[in-house]
């Protein structure tokens, strides 16, 4: 009776299982009779049967990576033999029939070396200097000159990529210099991981073949997303000869489905951050890989250490270019302060910020008699009063960390507590709303404009949506919500030259005693009583005196 066992293989992991049963299962899940708890592997992935004879046969149970025999795909019931190495996902199994121990491990261990050749797997440190140190076999004077030339090769090729300043200028030096010294190669690829935050993009890809060009370069199907990600988190270079064949990706079902053949990635490194991965491979099997693979890794690596650098300066003018124009958009809203935190935080895709509700109080200012002024003017002077007007009391927001939402006509609606928490904001408010009325008092004083003029001022406090809204051509940065309507509805009772808050602001401040109380105000939309507070009379004047 011919006795089987199978020796496991998977990563350091080696260990021998003797088959006891004439049906015998292999998968992921505890119930099998070989557990594999291992990457590829099926929860019921295969079945051993003996039949007559004492024949032994495998069969694939429908697993979605498929069983292989000496890389070979199972498609119904096979026979094995003595020595046969069965692959499922990460793990391999060498068939063993009694009294044949070192028959099989010679088998195993010359497949082993073969699948060696075919894939290599380096720490990019280690490829750095192997393509410029040529090797010894043509001898020294050889070697000497060899090196000459691979070192004028990158000074060349490094000069070339400082002088390209765009992502598409760089890619086409890179796909000149890897199509010119890599034969074996017919696509290449650049991923870049723009955001920062672990994504690759293909920016750009190329193939040798013009003619496939508009069928690749905006189309990433075709690319190996498990090889660029391995080499992108693990900081390795990877080059496999024949995918096809080798067992280490057979748990790789996107490679066997996408027909990759040769491969080879390499991360864009310069030691302290990995920002991208160079990827190309072919159709066909690079058979010659399995003796020049290292030297054409090495040079695939120096390179990509040198388009690494290329792509870090893009990356940094790229944000630059946005940080300045969210910096330009925001400065209209903001103080200086709050747009240096808020691009320093980031997380403003396209310089947006995203819809959210915040607890806030709203401020509308409002020049009195501004109808009856500009009756008296012309266009050009009406808009030199408030350009002026606006600068000034916009001061006494921004020194608050208020944030400015718009101007309507000859009124200005600023509100306090977004962007940035702010705990204080009914507090920042009533003091920006002192400060414009103070500043105002100032500048009549010294003859600001040619008669006083006068601002009312209105406070109220609560939840409002605060966030960019509009359409694709303009958006803006507002406060929604029942709280900026009774606002806008308070400005209406407030005395010229005074500032009025509601109850819920008058709550929140830490000197309540700065307001004094107004009466209850029945407002158009609201169907509630409001209790309105306003400053007190000599409030103002005591802040100009001192």
């Amino acid at each position: 009776m011919t006795e089987l066992t199978l020796r496991l293989q998977q990563g350091d992991t080696e260990s021998t299982v003797s088959v006891n049963k004439d049906e015998f299962t292999i998968g992921r899940l505890p119930e099998c009779d070989l557990y594999l708890p291992f990457g590829g592997v099926s929860r019921q992935h295969a079945r051993l049967m003996k039949m007559a004879n004492d024949v032994w046969t495998i069969q694939d149970l429908g697993s979605k990576n498929g069983t292989q025999v000496n890389q070979n795909l199972v498609n119904g019931p096979q026979k094995l033999h003595h020595g046969d190495i069965i692959w499922l996902g990460n793990a391999n199994l060498v068939v063993q029939f009694a009294n044949s121990a070192a028959q099989v491990m010679t088998k195993y261990t010359d497949a082993t070396a073969v699948s060696e050749q075919r894939t290599i797997f380096r720490n990019v440190k280690q490829l750095q200097q192997q393509w410029i140190a040529a090797d010894s076999k043509d001898g020294e004077t050889s070697d000497k000159d060899k090196t000459i030339a691979r070192l004028k090769d990158l000074v060349d090729i490094a000069k070339n990529l400082c002088a390209a300043a765009s992502i598409e200028e760089i890619f086409s030096q890179v796909q000149e210099v890897v199509f010119r010294y890599l034969n074996s190669i017919d696509r290449l690829a650049l991923l870049i991981d723009v955001g920062g935050g672990g994504h690759l993009e293909l920016m750009n890809a190329g193939t040798r073949n013009i003619f496939e060009q508009k069928y690749i370069a905006a189309d990433g199907n075709w690319i190996s997303r498990s090889i660029c990600q391995k080499v992108f988190e693990e900081k390795v270079a990877i080059q496999t000869a024949d995918t096809q064949k080798d067992e280490r990706f057979a748990g790789e079902h996107s490679i066997l489905v996408k027909g990759i053949r040769s491969a080879m990635a390499v991360p864009l490194w310069d030691e302290n951050k990995v920002v991208g991965v160079l990827y190309a491979d072919a159709h066909l099997s690079s058979v010659h890989w399995e003796n020049e693979g290292e030297e054409e890794l090495s040079f695939f690596s120096a390179l990509a250490n040198l388009v690494a650098s290329s792509v870090q300066r893009w990356l940094l003018a790229e944000k630059l270019k946005t940080e300045e124009v969210i910096r330009h958009r925001l400065e209209r809203y903001h103080s200086p302060s709050v747009v240096q935190q808020l691009i320093a935080v980031g997380g403003l895709p396209d310089g947006r910020l995203a819809p959210a509700e915040s607890e806030i109080s709203i401020l509308f200012a409002d020049l009195v008699g501004f109808t009856a002024i500009s009756e008296r003017l012309t266009p050009t002077a009406i808009a030199q009063l408030l350009n002026n007007l606006f600068e000034e009391m916009l001061q006494e927001v921004f020194a608050c960390g208020g944030t400015l939402d718009k101007y309507i006509g000859d009124c200005i609606m600023a509100f306090f507590g977004a962007p940035e928490l702010q705990i204080d904001h009914a507090d920042r408010a009533t003091t920006a709303a002192k400060g414009m009325l103070t500043r105002l008092e100032r500048l009549n004083a010294n003859g600001f404009w040619q008669e006083p003029l006068q601002l009312r001022i209105a406070i109220n406090s609560g939840k409002a949506v605060v966030g960019d809204v509009g359409s694709l051509q303009r958006v803006d940065y507002t406060a929604l919500g029942a709280t900026i309507n009774l606002a806008a509805r308070m400005e209406a009772v407030c005395p010229p030259g005074e500032c009025v808050i509601s109850e819920a602001t008058h709550q929140m401040l830490s000197q309540p005693s700065d307001f004094r109380e107004m009466g209850d105000y029945r407002f158009k939309g609201i169907d509630r009583l409001v209790k309105v507070y306003q400053t007190k009379l000599h409030q103002v004047s005591t802040l100009i005196m001192h």
